[in-house]
């Protein structure tokens, strides 16, 4: 399902991170467009009340913690989700004080980005098949399965996040 593209080659990330730890506008930019639409659309999937909100959350936490980070962009995606799941885990929290049910969340708000007809038409099928799928499953397996689907992490990085 993840159309995920590596955002830039290697030696590129690291000029960008470098470049966001000297707070270059344009290097925070490159590093929010290169991984928020994945961890909106993990975010959406997860059911959080305000992925778009929660997602500037996750990403200005990420921002702050530049200085700490260590890694490639292997490493950059990982510690990322592992922040917006950590964030996810406290939105819940938060509205499980307000609200006594939780829903799985709007899965139908979530699109897959495509760039033409048939990605968009195979990109519905995979959704309604995840839909279902998810469904059945505990909060922690529909984490699991959105970091690899949605978020295209491996095993040992979901293990990490």
């Amino acid at each position: 399902m993840s159309s995920y593209q590596p955002l830039l080659l290697e030696s590129q990330f690291a000029t960008i991170l470098a470049a966001a730890r000297r707070n270059n506008a344009w290097a925070f930019e490159r590093l929010y467009t290169g991984i928020a639409p994945a961890v909106v659309g993990y975010l959406r999937l997860q059911g959080a009340e305000d992925p778009e909100d929660l997602v500037n959350e996750v990403l200005l936490g990420a921002f702050r913690g530049l200085p700490g980070f260590a890694g490639d962009e292997t490493a950059w995606r990982t510690w990322v989700f592992a922040i917006a799941h950590r964030r996810l885990v406290d939105d819940r929290r938060k509205r499980s004080r307000r609200v006594t049910t939780a829903a799985i969340g709007s899965l139908d708000s979530w699109e897959p980005a495509g760039p033409g007809t048939e990605d968009d038409a195979l990109g519905r099928v995979e959704l309604s098949r995840l839909r279902a799928s998810c469904e059945h499953l505990s909060p922690e397996q529909r984490d699991v399965v959105l970091m690899r689907l949605v978020a295209d992490l491996s095993l040992e990085q979901v293990a990490q996040a």
